[in-house]
Parts: C-alpha cells; sequence; structure tokens
C-alpha cells in the first residue's frame, strides 16, 4: 500500500508546479539567478517530458546538485528554493520506493522556505507545488500528508494566479483525488484555455496532455452508469 501511494505521489503530474509568467521576475532577478532559474526550468522539462523513463533518475539526481548550489548561491530569494523542491520531487518520482518519501520532506522544506520568503513568487508556485505534495504524500503515520492543508494551498495558489495552467490543473487533480468530478470539470477547462508561458513551450506541451487525460478521466466517469 504504501508503495503504491508513493508511486501516484510522484507521476507525470508531479511538479511541473513553477506555474509563473517568468518575465515579470527576470526583469528584477540578479543575472545569474535568473540565467540560473531559467536553466534549470528548461533541463527539468526535457528530463520530464522528453527523456526516457528509466534514464530520469540519474538525471534529476544531477539537475537537483544544480539546484541546490543556485540556492545556496541565492538563499534569500524564493525563487532559487521553489526550483529546488521541484526538481527534488520530480527525482523522487523518478526513483521511487520508500526513497521517494525523504526527497518529498526535503522538497516540502524547500516550498516552506519560499513560502517564508515570498508566498506569491513565481506565481505562487511553492503554494501550489506544496499543496500538490499533501495530497499525494500518504498521512500519519508513513507521511505528511493532509487534504486539509493541501486545498487550502491550492485555493491560496489560484488566488494568485487564477488563470494558471498549473494552479488550475492541480487543483482539479486534487479535487479528482477526492471524488469531486463535477467541481473539477470547471478547473481542468480553465488550465486547457490558460495562456501560454514564455519560454515554456515543452513544459506547457506536457501539461496540457495531463489535463487531457484528467479530462478524459472526468468524462468517463459522468459517462458511467450509476451502481
Amino acid at each position: 500500500m504504501v508503495g503504491y501511494f508513493l508511486l501516484r505521489l510522484f507521476t507525470a503530474a508531479f511538479l511541473a508546479a513553477a506555474s509563473f509568467t517568468y518575465s515579470a521576475y527576470a526583469a528584477s532577478a540578479p543575472v545569474e539567478l535568473d540565467e540560473g532559474i531559467r536553466s534549470l526550468q528548461n533541463e527539468w522539462a526535457l528530463i520530464q517530458y522528453k527523456t526516457p523513463e528509466k534514464r530520469r533518475a540519474a538525471r534529476f539526481e544531477t539537475l537537483s546538485q544544480r539546484a541546490h548550489e543556485l540556492t545556496t548561491r541565492h538563499t534569500a530569494h524564493a525563487e532559487p528554493h521553489i526550483w529546488e523542491g521541484i526538481i527534488l520531487g520530480s527525482w523522487a518520482g523518478a526513483k521511487g520506493g520508500l526513497g521517494a518519501l525523504s526527497l518529498a520532506k526535503r522538497s516540502k522544506a524547500e516550498y516552506e522556505t519560499a513560502i517564508q520568503i515570498d508566498s506569491m513568487a513565481l506565481d505562487g508556485s511553492a503554494l501550489s507545488s506544496l499543496g500538490v505534495l499533501y495530497y499525494r504524500v500518504p498521512g500519519w503515520p508513513v507521511g505528511f500528508g493532509d487534504n486539509k492543508k493541501a486545498e487550502a494551498l491550492l485555493r491560496q495558489a489560484l488566488a494568485v494566479n487564477p488563470d494558471g495552467i498549473d494552479s488550475n490543473f492541480f487543483y482539479a487533480d486534487f479535487l479528482v483525488s477526492r471524488n469531486r468530478e463535477k467541481e473539477a470539470l470547471e478547473y481542468v477547462e480553465k488550465a486547457l484555455k490558460a495562456p501560454p508561458r514564455p519560454g515554456r513551450k515543452v513544459a506547457d506541451e506536457g501539461r496540457r496532455d495531463e489535463a487531457q487525460l484528467l479530462l478524459k478521466r472526468i468524462q468517463s466517469k459522468a459517462d458511467a452508469p450509476s451502481q
């Protein structure tokens, strides 16, 4: 059972959750940090969506080291903490097994630090990403999962970025996980209509594919005969 939850925790839906429009951040970021974040997000998308599954763990591990180095150099900024959290979570997904939970805890810590620094950074991405962890990680005594905390965080993320592809997708996915498909339909449709993010073509394409799959799940449940 634990293995099942950990597997579900880190499926392809896991953390592309930096659902931001990058230009607004880049205008005020130090040049080295700006370039570092761009490099991390581009490499993350290539690994997550264009790399064979068996090769992802090693590549995410390497990328996590680069992310940590950037965070160490710019620890007062929320953005590198967010991306280190995303990469740690994605590495956990590729790695699987009980080791995934320890990486999830490290990812959680990075998001919490980012929220303390600036909860609205990168369009509230730390809020959304932490919310995903809370509903995908098993609860006590195995993990720290908490559906109430998850929904509160996901709704906060939506308030910050109401039209974002990730903020809407993840809230829809949460609602489906709670058997609230009728509510989820509005948000998955909004995710599919979200405007493209500058420099995020690969990530946007991958997320839209996931949103389409989620929409089909919702529609198939709606079409299923009642018991």
